[in-house]
């Protein structure tokens, strides 16, 4: 996996709103910086004209260095799309890749690094702040984000029907079994 450095990945006013929800239950927080982050499945190493059309296309540095502040932060979670599925910013930039002549980068995802200064008290509130647990997934480090490339093999789609509107027995059901699609 190659990780590129974006840009700045939210405006002042949303990473002040961002900031004052955190601080709500961290209240040792004292600041935020959000940086966008791409994340590159690439089989092997890209030829360095292709790194550098890439870098162009996304307005990103292969240097992490490179956009990060003098001091290093308290703290740095990385947010990305929820792992095990496939964004729609991934589908249609990896489309324009490949027909900008990139197909050697494989699949792109985008995430969020953010450079928290200040304590952390709460642990599952910083993670409310920051992410969309039903679209997304905190990371701890960057490197985790090779964890949006895992190519797990199919499992075979099984179906259990419940009938009437006995929720409970479909929760339990699906608790049972959580790989179950339910229908009625």
């Amino acid at each position: 996996m190659l990780t590129l450095v974006g840009g700045v990945a939210l405006s002042a006013s949303q990473t002040d709103k961002r900031l004052r929800a955190i601080e709500r239950q961290n209240p040792g927080v004292r600041t935020l910086a959000a940086t966008t982050l791409f994340f590159v499945e690439a089989p092997s190493a890209l030829p360095p004209n292709q790194r550098a059309q890439l870098e162009q296309l996304l307005g990103a540095s292969a240097s992490p260095a490179a956009r990060t502040t003098a001091a290093a932060p308290d703290r740095t979670c990385v947010v990305v799309p929820r792992l095990g599925t496939i964004s729609p910013w991934s589908s249609k930039a990896t489309d324009i890749a490949r027909l900008c002549g990139l197909a050697a980068a494989g699949r792109l995802e985008r995430g969020v690094r953010y450079d928290i200064d200040g304590e952390v008290s709460d642990e599952a509130a910083l993670s409310r702040g920051l992410a969309d647990r039903m679209t997304e997934t905190v990371l701890r480090t960057p490197d985790e984000a090779a964890r949006l490339f895992d190519h797990a093999a199919p499992r075979p789609l099984r179906s259990l029907a419940v009938l009437g509107s006995d929720a409970a027995a479909g929760r339990a059901a699906l608790e049972r079994e959580p790989h179950l699609v339910v229908g009625a």
